[in-house]
């Protein structure tokens, strides 16, 4: 059944209970002002912190701004909004917990979850309460096929083709090797579609190595790679076990060039010597060296307030908030089907690009191409 028809039917029968569940969330405050509550899932312990850590403090930023201005008109209601953020350490089953304690405690949109993994786990549970979801950086194509599921992220089918066209037609490159966690719904999906697209291109995998979670010694699989003839390492990982790879790389003497997927930002934190990254390329919606004045002044605002550099995990926290004041705004109403409807007729200029959505909860947006060049961030050229 297409998407289309099942959120007609879906809206259909969660309608009623949406509206009772809604009924009694705004919380009153001082004046004629509501709460509105935004719910948070992502990992805020584990080996994906870093993830989750950056996407609720830059939806912290956001949620300053906006109260800061007077907050959000909705009809005849000034919202105020609220952040109720929570771990799920990027697990299935935490996430379910962590979320059945959010609703409990009134959240009336989820911004998440932050990871695939734990998305995915619940996504049919959300999509039976009928709250609108919107995952900053889930990228996994299966977390939208609900009709209230919506990503402001690129998926990982995406990310791989986009990827693999950068390799074989920008660089002209044909003979990649790749590295992936096969137990890793993102690491494999963009795998997956990065190896289809370089074949359609008429490039050439001449290794596909795969490690586990949990693997921190790469070296076996690195010595296949460099017995090969591979112009290139393709790594659609996560920023540890990148900063894994080149490290050990370097270490067993090789030079070959990296391209990875959005899962790399983070990665000059996590090495040593960020000489073993130098020139790696990776996907990526956001540059915290953007001369962009929005995007100036939330690296500001961010550095004065949690003394760090925002990521684009950060920025996509921060984009989502501004998406959910949109719908807010748009629907003229808190109900969760009105919200949902309007995902589609909004249009958010944020940082990390101009977006609108599609009925399939997908976005159109842009991305930028960062190269690590002397241990900095920087747009490749």
């Amino acid at each position: 059944m297409k998407k289309s028809l099942k959120k007609i039917l879906s809206l259909g029968l969660v309608s009623a209970l949406a509206i009772s569940l809604l009924a009694g969330c705004g919380k009153k405050s001082a004046g004629d002002s509501t709460e509105f509550i935004i719910g948070g899932l992502g990992p805020l312990s584990g080996e994906a912190a870093s993830y989750g850590i950056s996407v609720k403090q830059g939806a912290e930023i956001a949620i300053e701004e906006i109260n800061a201005a007077g907050g959000v008109k909705v009809g005849d209601q000034t919202l105020k909004l609220s952040l109720n953020f929570k771990d799920d350490e990027a697990s299935g089953e935490t996430a379910l917990s962590a979320y059945n304690t959010l609703m409990d405690e009134g959240a009336q949109a989820l911004l998440g979850t932050v990871t695939s993994g734990a998305g995915l786990a619940i996504g049919e549970k959300i999509a039976e309460d009928g709250i609108l979801q919107v995952t900053p950086s889930g990228s996994a194509a299966g977390l939208t096929e609900w009709p209230n599921a919506f990503r402001l992220c690129f998926t990982d089918p995406l990310q791989g083709q986009t990827m693999a066209r950068y390799a074989v037609e920008d660089l002209g490159l044909k003979k990649i090797a790749v590295i992936f966690n096969n137990a890793d719904e993102y690491s494999t999906g963009v795998k997956d579609a990065f190896v289809a697209e370089v074949a359609t291109l008429g490039g050439e995998i001449v290794a596909e190595e795969s490690f586990e979670k949990g693997a921190v010694d790469f070296k076996t699989q690195l010595t296949k790679i460099k017995g090969t003839d591979a112009e290139i390492i393709f790594a659609p990982v996560y920023y540890g076990d990148a900063a894994f790879i080149t490290t050990q790389a370097a270490e067993l003497g090789m030079s070959l060039p990296y391209i990875g997927s959005d899962g790399w930002d983070g990665v000059l934190a996590q090495v040593v010597d960020p000489a073993v990254l130098e020139g790696a390329v990776f996907l990526s919606p956001f540059l915290a060296t953007d001369e962009t004045p929005a995007v100036q002044a939330f690296v500001k605002a961010y550095d004065e307030e949690y003394k760090a550099v925002p990521d684009q995990f950060a920025a996509d926290g921060y984009d989502t908030v501004y998406v959910i004041k949109a719908a807010l705004e748009k629907a003229g109403s808190t109900d969760s089907e009105a919200l949902i409807a309007a995902m589609t007729e909004i249009q958010v200029e944020g940082l990390t690009g101009s977006v609108t959505f599609t009925a399939e909860g997908e976005p159109n947006k842009g991305a930028k191409f960062v190269q690590i060049v002397n241990g900095e961030y920087t747009l490749a050229k």
